[in-house]
């Protein structure tokens, strides 16, 4: 990660790349804090719960790869973290 004040943005995926596409969503962490911007891209809301949990996968297997993290306890984990932040009323403000 880059401490040194610049900003280190992911590759676009092969496949947008190859067949095109909308970003729906970028994220980057900012001082210690999520930053980010995304666009409403679906008609029903149902279909970003589809794509966190996608995402949430994602991640998982990538810290299996990357940690002594199994893939199940990744995911586990990062349920457990989107669980108890859905819970926090802090959250809705």
């Amino acid at each position: 990660m880059a401490d040194d004040g610049t900003f280190e943005a992911l590759s676009v995926p092969p496949d947008a790349l190859e067949h095109g596409g909308v970003e729906v969503l970028r994220a980057a962490v900012v001082d210690g804090a999520v930053s980010f911007a995304l666009r409403r891209s679906f008609d029903d809301p149902a279909t970003w719960g589809r794509l966190l949990i996608d995402l949430a996968r994602q991640a998982a297997r990538v810290y299996a790869r990357e940690t002594e993290i199994s893939e199940e306890e990744a995911f586990a984990r990062i349920r457990a973290g989107m669980e108890a932040e859905s819970l926090d009323p802090e959250s809705f403000n």
